[in-house]
């Protein structure tokens, strides 16, 4: 006895769609921002631990615990990604309205109290080491690191003060603040390796109001 065929398919069979480079299947899409937050949480975790050099997209991937296309889809390059991982950590769009909103009184203050508190913090302390490690010998890391320390703000913090050459005095507050960051957490020298950040606030904060707001 003969069995009987199977139907034959109506029309001629359509071959698989293939993904695009970078293209994430649309289920991996739909997982939208909550997704893309753990990716920028991960990243920010590898470039701490591992540094710019040795942190890859595929391990980046890895960590967040999705396929290394879909980290591409949402952020591009490697570089793309170093720039939203330390973004997450300096928060731009929520620091300057706060540095700036009460007027120019205390300013320098402020800043102060701003740049050494991410510092302070061992959470968002790892990944600004990274940037200031990798932006002395990576042009990527350092256009990180004028973009958003420079750039997004404190050049908008001198220009929201409306003063002269706001772009040199930010230019300025930066040297003193990333100075600072490189004497007391990277090269770690005494006694400003230890110094109470309450000092060092006070020093610094009256140098930091005269770079923005003094004529």
């Amino acid at each position: 006895m003969t069995g009987l065929a199977p139907d034959a398919p109506d029309g001629p069979q359509q071959p698989p769609r293939r993904r695009g480079p970078g293209r994430p299947r649309q289920d991996e899409a739909a997982e939208g921002p909550g997704t893309q937050e753990r990716i920028r949480l991960a990243a920010r975790s590898e470039f701490a631990a591992r540094g710019y050099d040795k942190t890859s997209v595929r391990g980046i991937a890895k960590a967040a615990g999705v396929d290394p296309a879909l980290v591409h889809h949402y952020f591009g390059s490697k570089d793309d990604l170093f720039a939203a991982a330390v973004e997450l950590t300096m928060e731009p769009a929520l620091v300057v309205p706060a540095i700036v909103g009460e007027g120019p009184d205390g300013i320098g203050e402020r800043l102060a109290r701003y740049f050494l508190g991410i510092w302070e913090n061992p959470a968002t302390r790892a990944p600004l080491l990274a940037v200031i490690r990798s932006a002395l010998t990576h042009e990527a890391a350092a256009k990180v690191l004028r973009t958003l320390v420079l750039r997004r703000v404190l050049e908008r913090v001198a220009a929201d003060l409306d003063v002269p050459d706001p772009t040199f005095r930010a230019e300025l507050a930066a040297s003193h603040m990333v100075g600072i960051a490189i004497l007391r957490y990277v090269v770690r020298v005494e006694p400003l390796a230890s110094a109470d950040p309450e000092a060092i606030v006070a020093l610094v904060a009256p140098t930091l109001q005269r770079y923005l707001t003094e004529d």
